[in-house]
């Protein structure tokens, strides 16, 4: 759940990865002949050998936690600067300022980037084990909406970002009651300010929003449903796709390509290590680093089921061209094939450390049930 502290440091980090981008990078080459003579072209097999020197810049803060937490981090054959953000906007506004090379978010975003003339590319995909049974999302109902269900959405205010997720969850939501936007009023506010939606159900600035399944969902109902406030749950889809994403310019360096190649492996690796440790996990991040109560934790990671590394992106891309069509017919953006946009080379990549890291998993299951 973001909070005022995390946008504070949201904030100074931007600012701090913007000042190393600026020193990493140097002065600009005179030779841009020189340049593109040396990019990796986007069908070339991913380079495996990382030159000293080589630096990424990362906005991916669950990884990092579990990394650090299991000495992982140490195994990484380059320097990292990590950014403490995750979310679309973030990610896209650092994207713009070229502050970062690949971030973490959820499967508008890509989409949102291209089409705002950011290239990036798609280079590793998580899904949820059991998606229906652990949405992302719920819809939060305001106090005084006179909402009783899905069926009471036609003419009401529901909150929208149309660069997130949250807003695919509200116009699949339409879609599936057989509305359109014109039937409702769409009240566009982002997301990622804090308890925002919370607030604006509140306040009776909106009837509807889209919030966090698990703890906000219960807190909400705790503190406000004895006022009329309910949640209900979103039609039956998925909205668990979370991807790393980078701009392409980065893939075109070898170097970079190489270390994100390396990245990916100890990612996978770290996913299956938190569907292995979930009470473990819930401490080390939710509790020690977001400050949640181990109650709190807990919920958090109840509700989010076990992470899966898909063996294949098919069903992935499937699921990023469902969100392309309906959000490009939303906001009258040209067509997407979102193919275009995932980066395969890395699918093996991710596939391979995942398997890896969940047989060495069992193997030690095995070794301390036999004692």
């Amino acid at each position: 759940m973001p909070s005022t502290r995390a946008s504070a440091a949201t904030i100074a980090s931007l600012a701090i990865i913007a000042a190393v981008a600026v020193a990493v990078a140097g002065p600009k080459r005179p030779d841009a002949a020189a340049a593109a003579a040396t990019a990796l072209p986007p069908d070339a097999p991913l380079p495996a050998a990382i030159p000293p020197g080589t630096v990424l810049t990362i906005g991916d803060p669950t990884t990092q936690r579990i990394l650090e937490h299991t000495g992982w981090i140490k195994q990484l054959p380059f320097t990292v600067h990590w950014a403490e953000m995750s979310g679309g906007p973030q990610v896209n506004e650092a994207f713009h300022a070229k502050a970062l090379d690949v971030g973490s978010a959820a499967d508008v975003p890509p989409i949102h980037a291209t089409w705002t003339g950011i290239p990036v590319r798609i280079i590793a995909v998580r899904l949820r084990t059991d998606p229906l049974n652990h949405p992302t999302y719920e819809l939060g109902i305001g106090p005084k909406s006179g909402i009783h269900s899905l069926a009471n959405l036609r003419g009401k205010r529901i909150a929208y970002s149309p660069g997130q997720v949250q807003g695919e969850v509200v116009l699949r939501t339409l879609q599936a009651e057989g509305l359109t936007p014109a039937d409702v009023k769409l009240v566009e506010l982002p997301s990622t300010g804090g308890d925002l939606y919370v607030n604006a159900l509140v306040g009776g600035l909106v009837d509807v929003a889209p919030i966090g399944a698990g703890t906000q969902a219960e807190r909400y109902l705790t503190k406000y449903g004895p006022d009329g406030a309910k949640v209900l749950p979103h039609p039956a889809f998925r909205d668990d796709l979370t991807l790393l994403y980078a701009r392409a310019e980065v893939l075109a360096d070898p170097a970079k390509a190489a270390a994100l190649r390396a990245y990916i492996a100890l990612w996978a690796r770290a996913n299956e290590w938190q569907r292995a440790h979930p009470d473990e996990w819930a401490k080390i991040y939710y509790q020690d680093n977001q400050g949640l109560s181990a109650a709190d934790a807990r919920t958090v990671v109840a509700a989010a089921g076990e992470p899966d590394i898909p063996s294949r992106w098919d069903e992935a891309i499937g699921l990023e061209q469902t969100t392309a069509d309906i959000m490009a017919k939303a906001t009258g953006r040209p067509a997407l094939a979102a193919a275009s946009l995932f980066d395969r080379r890395f699918e093996p990549v991710a596939a391979s450390a995942a398997h890896d890291e969940w047989a060495r998993e069992a193997s030690a299951s095995v070794r301390l049930a036999a004692r």
